[in-house]
């Protein structure tokens, strides 16, 4: 399955009566399994809930945890990278060499990988006390 189509398909099911952005996101996982996630808003936070974390959370739902690509799409002039909680949650479940592509609904792209989306990220590695 195309990333990108799942995540233009899926993007049409967004709920965003405040903002009128709609945002989709489908992940690949190490198995293979694709899983999308769309923004929902809400009128006590208009900012809402994003596609990315829609997707990952999906995919733990479904008792899954590696990501090895995921793909991000917006009606936007330019590609939409992920907000700084869903790279924080992208880096939980991917390696730092996964590709995340950003994508505008008119077909342009920009691919990068997550280290260079979230350079200098929080990892376990931080929290681990000799």
């Amino acid at each position: 399955m195309n990333l990108l189509d799942a995540a233009n398909a899926v993007r049409e099911n967004a709920y965003a009566p405040y903002s009128k952005f709609k945002v989709g996101a489908a992940l690949r996982t190490g198995n293979g399994n694709v899983f999308v996630g769309c923004n929902v808003e809400n009128v006590a936070s208009p900012e809402g809930t994003c596609a990315e974390a829609g997707a990952i959370a999906a995919m733990v739902a479904a008792g899954e945890g590696v990501i090895k690509e995921i793909t991000v799409v917006a009606d936007s002039p330019l590609p939409v990278p992920p907000c700084g909680g869903c790279r924080q949650k992208i880096m939980e479940f991917a390696s730092p060499e996964v590709p995340v592509t950003m994508a505008t609904v008119s077909g342009e792209t920009l691919t990068l990988k997550v280290s260079v989306l979230l350079p200098g990220s929080f990892g376990a590695e931080h929290v681990v006390r000799s």
